[in-house]
């Protein structure tokens, strides 16, 4: 594996555990006990039917919790703690092949990207949650999940490309975080 392509993977791997930890494991353990892709061997264990069966539980919760305004947020804020070490242990797992310096680099980098989009997921659900009607709130975990199985999946396909949009969301990340401070900073100046 080259140093793009474990790039590649940890970028994704961060991005969409930031978004759904659970999805973006089951997902893996999907398209591997399928045969669509071959993980490498420290990673092969999500395919074990009790780790698939665990994150699609854990998956089915989060889809529930998610859709439950204020509810998101308490799950979101206990995640916090949870989805960048996991997004760090993914991403050391799919760069096995990588030298350890590149493996170490890409744990880390996976765990801050996973960070990031954590972040700014729990950050814009607790600004949507300011709204009354649900829909939205519904719309962006929709959203967010599709992203995550989307991007897990594309990641493994095209891990060089994944670079560039996983660069683009975090662009995206940094406008949204901008945006969402200066609407708290204004909340708090009102009050």
């Amino acid at each position: 594996m080259n140093p793009l392509q474990t790039l590649g993977l940890a970028l994704g791997a961060g991005f969409s555990s930031g978004l759904n930890l659970y999805a973006t494991v089951a997902t893996l353990g999907v398209l591997q006990r399928f045969g669509v892709i071959h993980l490498p061997a420290p990673l092969a264990i999500v395919a074990h039917p009790i780790v698939l069966g665990a994150a699609i539980a854990l998956y089915i919760i989060e889809f529930l919790a998610d859709k439950i305004p204020f509810v998101d947020t308490v799950w979101d804020t206990i995640h916090t703690f949870i989805r960048p070490p996991a997004a760090a242990v993914i991403a050391f797992g799919a760069s096995a092949a990588a030298p350890p310096e590149w493996r170490w680099a890409a744990a880390l980098l996976a765990g801050g990207v996973a960070l990031t989009s954590h972040s700014t997921k729990a950050s814009t659900r607790a600004a949507v949650n300011t709204v009354p009607e649900p829909f939205s709130n519904w719309a962006l975990s929709v959203g967010e999940d599709l992203l995550a199985v989307w991007l897990t999946w594309f990641m493994t396909a095209h891990p060089i490309a994944t670079i560039f949009i996983v660069v683009a969301l975090l662009v995206l990340c940094a406008v949204l975080l901008h945006y969402l401070f200066r609407f708290v900073r204004a909340a708090l100046k009102t009050l």
